[in-house]
C-alpha cells in the first residue's frame, strides 16, 4: 500500500534537506492521491479499472524513476535508504493498483490502532489493581469504533474485580 511510501520517509527527508529528489517523490505520490481522490466512494471495478488506466502509468514511470535515482545516489544515504525500502516493498505497495477494494494504503486502520493504543495507555495508566490488565480491551476498541463517548474516568477496579481487604 501506498501509505507506506508515504511513512515519512521521503517527506522527512525533504524536511530535514529540502532535497528536490525527495520532493520530485512526493509529487509523483501526491499525484497517484489525486487519482483516488477522484475515484474514491465508485464500485470496486470502477475503481480498477481508473486505476489500471490512470495510475498504472504513473507507478511504472515512479519505479523506473527509482531505479535510475538510486543508482545515481550514494549506498548510504539517507535517499538512497529511502528508495530501497520503496523498492523492496514495491508489490506490496502496487497491489492496490489491481483490485479495487484495496484503499491506497492504511490510513485508516492505523487511525483504528492508534485511538486503541491511546485508550490503552490511558487505562492502564490509571488501573488501581494489577489484575485490571486481565480486563479484555476489546469493550474500549468496541466503544471508540461506535464512536461512543469516553469521556467518564474508567470504573475503579475494585468494583470490577473485587477488594484486596485483607481484614
Amino acid at each position: 500500500m501506498l501509505g507506506t511510501l508515504r511513512d515519512r520517509k521521503f517527506f522527512d527527508l525533504h524536511a530535514a534537506t529540502e532535497s528536490p529528489v525527495a520532493r520530485e517523490a512526493l509529487e509523483r505520490i501526491a499525484a497517484l492521491y489525486q487519482i483516488e481522490a477522484h475515484i474514491r466512494g465508485k464500485p470496486p471495478d470502477a475503481r480498477r479499472a481508473a486505476r489500471e488506466e490512470r495510475a498504472a502509468p504513473l507507478l511504472n514511470n515512479l519505479y523506473d524513476w527509482l531505479k535510475s535515482t538510486v543508482r545515481e545516489t550514494s549506498k548510504k544515504s539517507e535517499l538512497a535508504r529511502a528508495i530501497g525500502y520503496t523498492l523492496s516493498r514495491w508489490q506490496a505497495l502496487t497491489r492496490y493498483c489491481h483490485d479495487g477494494r484495496i484503499e491506497i494504503d492504511n490510513n485508516a486502520a492505523e487511525r483504528a490502532l492508534r485511538a486503541v493504543a491511546l485508550a490503552a495507555k490511558i487505562f492502564y495508566s490509571q488501573a488501581p489493581m494489577p489484575e485490571v490488565s486481565a480486563l479484555p480491551l476489546s469493550t474500549v476498541s468496541s466503544a471508540l469504533q461506535s464512536s461512543l463517548a469516553l469521556t467518564q474516568k474508567p470504573i475503579c477496579a475494585r468494583s470490577c474485580v473485587g477488594s484486596r481487604n485483607t481484614r
